[in-house]
């Protein structure tokens, strides 16, 4: 696949769908506004204890939801119970967000692990078998990159990545994540998606095969800005004029 000719540079990419302050992120209200508007929807998933994938970004609950806690305790049943912060709407799995996009508009899905390479990606896998649309990974983690390059080669991966500067990790970490140390051995990736505000830098050079998506552009003047040193953008709190 030619991804300098896909879905993946040709539109702006609507980052947990389009969301304000009264629509939630990663709701599926958030994916009908950016599927109306013809925008390619980022979305994020991870895995709950009953093996349940769901669409949510952070790790604990209290940002996104009334309640405190950790997503990863929670089993599908305890959804039905828990409403996004500010509206009626509740906590999506992943299936659900499938059958309700159903190729309307193209999923760059990130999987979101940062423990044991496995069970997530598996059950991302089978949901992503029968979808009929487009779609591609993306992760920080290189070994969960690593898993579909293994198992799903098909689906194309993204390396995300950034200067982890507010990231807790290990020095050796942050030097071998930000520079990409792993992609040509570990994670072999299709294209690159870098901090917006790090851009541009050596470190993506190398890489200048490879598609290059900016994170999280907000605003215009910012689009302006680093739209000249990459091919597509994931936006947010507004919406690029290309």
């Amino acid at each position: 696949m030619d991804l300098f000719n896909s879905w993946l540079v040709l539109q702006p990419i609507a980052h947990r769908g389009l969301h304000d302050n009264k629509i939630p992120e990663n709701s599926m209200t958030a994916f009908a506004k950016a599927i109306e508007a013809g925008h390619p929807i980022e979305l994020d998933v991870q895995i709950i204890s009953d093996g349940t994938i769901v669409v949510f970004h952070d790790t604990t609950l209290s940002r996104l939801t009334d309640n405190d806690g950790y997503l990863k305790f929670l089993n599908k049943e305890d959804l039905k119970y828990l409403s996004l912060k500010g509206s009626d709407e509740k906590i999506p799995t992943f299936k659900e967000v499938l059958e309700f996009v159903n190729g309307r508009v193209p999923l760059l899905i990130e999987v979101k692990n940062e423990g044991k390479v496995g069970d997530l990606e598996k059950g991302v896998v089978e949901l992503l078998q029968d979808y009929n649309g487009e779609f591609a990974v993306q992760s920080f983690n290189p070994y969960v990159l690593e898993y579909f390059y293994k198992h799903a080669p098909e689906i194309p991966r993204g390396q995300l990545s950034s200067y982890f500067r507010d990231v807790k990790l290990s020095l050796v970490k942050k030097f071998a994540l930000k520079r990409m140390l792993l992609n040509k051995n570990v994670s072999h990736p299709d294209f690159i998606s870098y901090e917006a505000k790090r851009l541009p830098n050596r470190f993506t050079r190398k890489f200048k095969g490879l598609p290059l998506l900016a994170w999280t552009v907000r605003s215009e003047s910012e689009y302006l800005k680093v739209v000249k040193y990459c091919d597509n953008v994931i936006f947010e709190d507004f919406e690029p004029i290309i």
